[in-house]
């Protein structure tokens, strides 16, 4: 009986707040892991294609840049499948980035980040970053 009565009581454990995630943050990371795919295999096939010509090997850092940018993409809608909090700026930089890449002829990306930033703008999204 003694035994009993020196026992605590465990300590309740704290529930996670399961907020909603509106269904525009989802869609902002799925085109941001798409978009990030379509980067990552067009850099690598600039890259491959200026490898190939000596001249190409001069403007080689130019043809990373879609290549870095997917990898980014990538690595953010990691972080937001995985629940880990993403800064609202991120997001937002990454949109841009997104829509300057259509000075490689990327038109899928410059229609992802007008959609990321047309989603990342809208109320629900912004209390959600905001909480």
């Amino acid at each position: 009986m003694s035994d009993q009565m020196n026992e605590t009581p465990a300590p309740a454990q704290a529930q996670p707040s399961l907020t909603p995630v509106p269904g525009k943050y989802q869609a902002v990371t799925i085109i941001m892991l798409a978009n990030g795919i379509i980067n990552i295999i067009i850099g690598l096939t600039l890259t491959w294609g200026a490898i190939a010509t000596i001249v190409g090997i001069f403007c080689m850092p130019i043809t990373v840049l879609p290549l870095v940018l997917g990898v980014f993409e990538v690595v953010n809608a990691a972080n937001i499948l995985s629940n880990r909090p993403v800064p609202a700026d991120r997001l937002r930089t990454l949109a841009i980035f997104e829509i300057i890449n259509i000075i490689y002829g990327n038109l899928v990306s410059l229609t992802a980040g007008i959609l990321n930033l047309v989603f990342l703008d809208s109320p629900e999204v912004k209390e959600y970053l905001n909480r």
